[in-house]
């Protein structure tokens, strides 16, 4: 097997690993794959062997090839008949009454398929609406709920801390986040203050959570006592990155106590 790296499928879909066979691409490239019995193409996100996870349950097929100068014109053009799909689509979904907002559209390389990317709170029963839109585009029909994470990922944005939306910029899936990943960080549990753009836990804290459990091994928690040189006192503030406490003592007195010296006793 050669080098495996992450193809995300035209601008939106989903990322997928592909075996590069020897082909000279790297991160940025765009290239024809092999997908869904026909080709299609896509954009390769990461690159290496590491980039396996044990999502990957069928061998990686190979990138077919780099795209041509021919392809990023069809996929130029085929950008623009998406937005008029769209607005077809928009107008259908209203003609309807279908409780269901169209967020993106995305054709094939060959555009023998569209695919129609939507929210909605609930089910919907949109078979009139795939026959009228196979009837007027005379290709394969396509239409996929999404999440408001899926959402925030096509439209893209910048975070609390100032960067481009890990969803948008690298991350390949979206991996459970839960409050405990927060507690771990020791981040106010305030929701607007963990929450990204779309309204959900921020992905950054599934990532991050494993190092944070490994940097804060030894270390006491914020309300636990802990003993220190001058007496024994009540933790107030940890910081995890430089392996400190702050210690109030019952005098009122704060102490910062390091375990990395603690470690280097051991």
């Amino acid at each position: 097997m050669g080098e495996i790296v992450f193809v995300r499928l035209r601008d939106s879909g989903q990322a997928y690993p592909y075996d590069k066979g020897g082909l000279e691409a790297k991160k940025g490239d765009y290239v024809i794959v092999e997908h869904d019995r026909s080709q299609d193409y896509g954009q390769i996100v990461s690159c290496g062997s590491a980039c396996l996870t044990k999502e990957a349950k069928e061998p990686a097929k190979k990138i077919l090839r780099l795209a041509r100068d021919t392809d990023i014109k069809q996929i130029e053009e085929n950008r623009v008949k998406a937005k008029e799909a769209f607005n077809s689509c928009d107008k259908k979904i209203a003609e309807h009454k279908l409780d269901m907002k169209l967020v993106r559209v995305e054709y094939s390389l060959d555009r023998s398929k569209i695919v129609f990317y939507f929210t909605a709170l609930g089910r919907v029963d949109f078979r009139n609406l795939v026959k009228d839109l196979a009837k007027a585009f005379k290709a394969r029909i396509e239409l996929r709920q999404i999440g408001v994470r899926d959402e925030a990922r096509f439209f893209g944005g910048f975070g609390p801390c100032g960067r481009e939306l890990c969803c948008a910029k690298f991350l390949k899936d979206f991996e459970p986040v839960t409050v405990k990943m927060a507690k771990e960080e020791g981040l106010p549990l305030n929701p607007p203050k963990i929450s990204g753009i779309c309204g959900r836990l921020m992905c950054c804290l599934a990532y991050e959570y494993e190092n944070y459990k490994l940097l804060s091994k030894g270390l006491p928690r914020e309300g636990e006592y802990a003993h220190t040189l001058k007496g024994k006192g009540k933790v107030i503030s940890v910081n995890v990155f430089k392996r400190m406490a702050s210690v109030q003592l019952d005098d009122g007195t704060i102490v910062e106590v390091s375990y990395k010296e603690k470690e280097h006793e051991k």
